[in-house]
């Protein structure tokens, strides 16, 4: 599904068929077949995974949203490890726009924030 919300800026969201897995401190997060990658103009490719596919045990509901004027308001939550909790890891949108709502059920994970994204065949 392509947005194009105006000429110079493009959002794709695309089926990604691989696995892809979030891990950190050595505990596998989100593991899933089923991520959807994100490609934004200006941004690096973001692999969505659905909530079923993710251990929402380690997950905490932050206070922090942030709007986004092509996707909708995003939603934060913390990630729960052995050693702390790692604020505002993971985010989803709770309700995207329309041209977006593929993305609905979804979390992504900010890859600077965990210690491992990987996609694998």
């Amino acid at each position: 599904m392509a947005v194009e919300p105006d000429a110079g800026h493009r959002i794709d969201i695309i089926v990604n068929r691989h696995r892809v897995r979030v891990i950190h401190g050595g505990i596998t997060i989100a593991d899933t077949h089923a991520a959807l990658t994100l490609c934004e103009t200006g941004y690096p490719e973001v692999f969505y995974f659905p909530r079923a596919d993710v251990n929402m045990a380690r997950l905490e509901r932050s206070a922090r949203t942030t709007p986004c004027p092509h996707k909708g308001e995003a939603a934060y939550f913390h990630l729960r490890t052995e050693s702390g909790h790692i604020e505002d890891a993971a985010w989803s949108y709770e309700t995207p726009h329309e041209a977006v709502r593929g993305i609905s059920g979804y979390l992504a994970f900010d890859a600077a924030r965990v210690d491992r994204i990987d996609q694998t065949s």
